[in-house]
């Protein structure tokens, strides 16, 4: 298939299309808070189901959030905080995490997630970073903040302490009108910091034209429709869970689900029976679990009617639970924090679905992938992803807060991701360029071998890695977490070798098998493969003493 007629998948897309659905417009300015709640609170529309942990469930209207989100501003207002300030929310999945996120773009400051799970050390950087001005918290993490030097204001939720304002009696001294702060296109609405794995990690500042890729992925990939009740279970402390959880479905006037609950089998499984949710969006690791905990007598399929998946590439074996199980095809996305989602298999058009495959360019977006010299590849190639940005109106990536570094070459910016070209403009994952195991002169992507090894009954999870070899290089070692009925041993070890290598080929399956308790993870779920090689390598190091 020809690059013209993968482009016609599109129809009759533009972005100018999407731009002329907002209320304000990019060259006159826009407020996001008017854009995802005020021009959805006529009546009594809801905006966000909550499933609480010690509070009941509840829901809750675009009216009331609109009102409570006026005050947050007045608040905000009222200690000097506006336009461009950092505002952080260290909260869990609750109304108040919303109406912090509502209320600070509203008066036009930048709302800055704290992921709830991170210690001191981290909360410190971030916010010494961004020089943020107020931090919004709960007494379950009011802890940490004792340890933040130059700690900001805190603003606490639910409880009082002193020193500290209390939310709700700020709140209800405030009035309920607050007119929104319009802002320019390529200044800030949310302030993002990348994962960090390696170094320390690098800030990014999300533009509000954002507001445009976001609707696309929402429209195209995500295919959310009025009729949806749609969840997306990603933590909202992070990238796909505030820009797709949050702002993307109220965007198109989608109600959002909070689950507070901790993430397992069982939760998820009563979270999709209650609401009855049509459109799910969830990590690869929630997917792998929720096949995990499935014992086959779960009775008929729980009816969803699409599925999408994003942070690590899916493999074919849980592809085909999820249609069986939950009842839909299940699509897999790729994105980064810089970018937000890049490269989909799209639930809204019509295009030739690869298993295993990234997928094609979002609207807006032109994905390609570069080999060393930086030329684009050809079918079958291996190189590294890359956004060709002068034909991209919807990237939204302006480099690094503080120029921590440059990932742009020359018109593209760089991923540091590993894919093969389908040529058809369509893209398999591959793996980071540092996760690429060379070994005996091939090079091996990880998440090949972590794919087939799932194939096999007893496995529940897998990381795939370079151990390094005075006579290969490299030769690859498997981390197995297997399921709790079955035993590991040499038995089990031979036969995920022999599997790998009959699925893979002789060069790519796993010489070495190691069975895990469980696999090291960022807090979003994906497998940090890089504790894995410095396992690996130390193992190695201590053999050739």
């Amino acid at each position: 298939m020809s690059m013209q007629a993968y482009e016609g998948f599109y129809g009759d897309f533009t972005a100018a299309t999407i731009e002329r659905q907002l209320i304000g417009s990019l060259d006159q300015g826009v407020n996001v808070c008017e854009e995802i709640c005020d021009r959805w609170a006529d009546g009594d529309r809801i905006g966000l189901y909550y499933e609480g942990v010690e509070r009941p469930a509840s829901q809750h209207s675009f009216a009331e959030l609109q009102a409570q989100a006026a005050r947050f501003a007045n608040y905000l207002q009222s200690i000097g905080v506006g336009r461009g300030d950092r505002v952080a929310g260290l909260l869990p999945r609750t109304p108040e995490l919303l109406v912090v996120i509502l209320g600070t773009l509203r008066a036009g400051a930048v709302y800055q997630p704290l992921f709830t799970a991170f210690g001191s050390g981290a909360i410190e950087y971030r916010l010494g970073r961004a020089g943020t001005r107020l931090v919004v918290t709960d007494m379950a993490n009011r802890g940490k903040l004792d340890e933040v030097r130059d700690c900001p204001p805190v603003l606490l939720v639910n409880a009082d302490n002193d020193g500290d304002a209390n939310f709700a009696t700020a709140l209800a001294a405030q009035s309920d009108d607050f007119t929104p702060v319009r802002i320019g296109a390529d200044e800030p609405i949310l302030q993002m910091f990348t994962s960090g794995t390696t170094g320390k990690a690098k800030g990014v500042a999300v533009p509000a034209r954002a507001l445009l890729a976001f609707y696309a992925y929402m429209r195209y990939a995500i295919d959310l429709r009025p009729e949806d009740r749609y969840w997306n279970v990603a933590d909202p402390g992070w990238a796909y869970g505030l820009y797709y959880a949050v702002i993307g479905p109220l965007l198109l006037g989608c109600a959002t689900h909070f689950n507070e609950n901790a993430f397992t089998a069982d939760s998820t499984y009563a979270m999709l029976r209650k609401y009855r949710i049509s459109n799910l969006a969830a990590a690869p690791t929630a997917y792998r679990m929720l096949k995990a905990a499935d014992d086959g007598e779960g009775g008929e399929p729980l009816g969803l009617r699409v599925a999408s998946s994003a942070g690590e590439a899916l493999n074919p074996e849980v592809i085909s639970w999820v249609k069986k199980r939950l009842g839909c095809t299940v699509m897999d996305h790729y994105g980064q924090t810089e970018t937000g989602m890049t490269c989909c298999n799209h639930h809204a058009l019509e295009h030739p679905v690869r298993a295993g495959s990234m997928g094609y360019s979002l609207p807006g977006i032109r994905v390609v992938a570069l080999d060393t010299e930086g030329r684009e590849i050809a079918d079958g190639e291996v190189g590294e992803l890359a956004v060709d940005t002068e034909r991209s109106p919807l990237f939204i990536f302006q480099g690094y807060t503080w120029g921590e570094k440059s990932p742009f070459q020359g018109r593209y910016y760089l991923t540091g991701d590993v894919v093969m070209s389908h040529g058809d403009g369509s893209f398999t994952y591959t793996g980071r360029d540092d996760d690429i195991i060379t070994t005996a002169g091939y090079r091996v992507g990880p998440a090949d071998v972590e794919s087939a090894l799932l194939e096999h009954p007893a496995v529940a999870e897998s990381g795939v890695v370079g151990k390094p070899d005075p006579s290969r290089g490299a030769i690859i070692k498997a981390y197995v977490v297997i399921k709790p009925q079955y035993d590991a041993g040499e038995e089990l070890a031979d036969d995920l070798k022999q599997l790998v290598r009959s699925r893979l080929s002789t060069h790519a399956f796993p010489r070495e098998i190691e069975f895990v308790e469980a696999l090291p993870k960022t807090p979003s779920g994906k497998i940090q493969r890089f504790v894995l090689r410095n396992q690996a390598r130390e193992e190695s190091e201590a053999l050739a003493v």
